[in-house]
């Protein structure tokens, strides 16, 4: 299991297939391969894919705990620096379409392509405190609790309600790019939203982004790339839509 040393960060990811690079940018609560378990195989056979775990998050292991999609963005960058990748497609859900827009802002000559699942162009930040840890205490919600820890021990060492308390934040916060910083997106860019998605749409971020095309998903949700949900289809828009930008 590779891990690569970026700074005070030494990440964890996972490498499959060959050719050109696809870097799956994971969401809020998850790390790289939960988040795109139904994209390996898919992916794998045409490009080579990577799902590195987020600072804070899964097994990637730093002694600052602190985080947020801003720092993550720069992180994948120094990642693909560290890895001699000189450009890549970027696939980014929820917290990952972020982390996604901010890469593609700031470092343009570094991204190739940016597909957002599940994204949105202004913080939603209903709901989101209550997975704070003393709401999820007064509620008793063990089974959440215990799945914080065991998915995100080596990166918050035990310290699971920091780590809530950093995704909170996060989830209240981004994403909060700039006018300016939108106007920087110009690479090809497809927006991904399930019509009964509550944390965006497609088209309010191509009010952002004017050049990108978009794909409402019907009767989807926040996650219509997950087994079970929409998965062929998406893969299917997905991979069409690579295939046009690599020609």
């Amino acid at each position: 299991m590779p891990y690569i040393k970026l700074n005070n960060l030494n990440m964890f990811y996972e490498e499959f297939g060959k050719g050109e690079t696809v870097l799956f940018l994971h969401s809020h609560f998850s790390r790289g391969l939960l988040a795109f378990s139904g994209q390996i195989l898919p992916f794998s056979g045409y490009y080579r894919c990577f799902y590195p775990d987020f600072r804070g998050h899964g097994r990637s292991i730093c002694e600052d705990l602190d985080w947020n999609s801003r720092m993550i963005a720069d992180d994948m960058a120094s990642f693909l620096d560290a890895l001699e990748i000189n450009r890549a497609h970027l696939i980014g859900y929820s917290c990952g379409a972020y982390v996604g827009c901010y890469m593609a802002a700031k470092y343009p000559e570094k991204v190739k392509s940016l597909i957002t699942i599940g994204g949105g162009a202004y913080p939603r930040a209903a709901g989101a405190e209550d997975f704070l840890p003393e709401s999820l205490i007064s509620k008793n919600d063990a089974d959440f609790i215990e799945t914080m820890k065991l998915r995100h021990y080596e990166a918050h060492k035990g310290d699971w309600k920091t780590y809530l308390k950093k995704t909170v934040a996060d989830w209240q916060s981004h994403p909060s790019l700039t006018e300016e910083e939108w106007n920087g997106i110009k690479c090809p860019a497809l927006f991904i939203n399930g019509e009964n998605d509550p944390f965006g749409t497609c088209t309010e971020l191509q009010e952002k982004v004017p050049h990108a095309e978009v794909y409402v998903v019907k009767n989807g949700g926040h996650r219509p790339h997950f087994v079970g949900e929409q998965i062929e289809e998406i893969n299917a828009v997905m991979l069409n839509f690579l295939s046009a930008v690599d020609q």
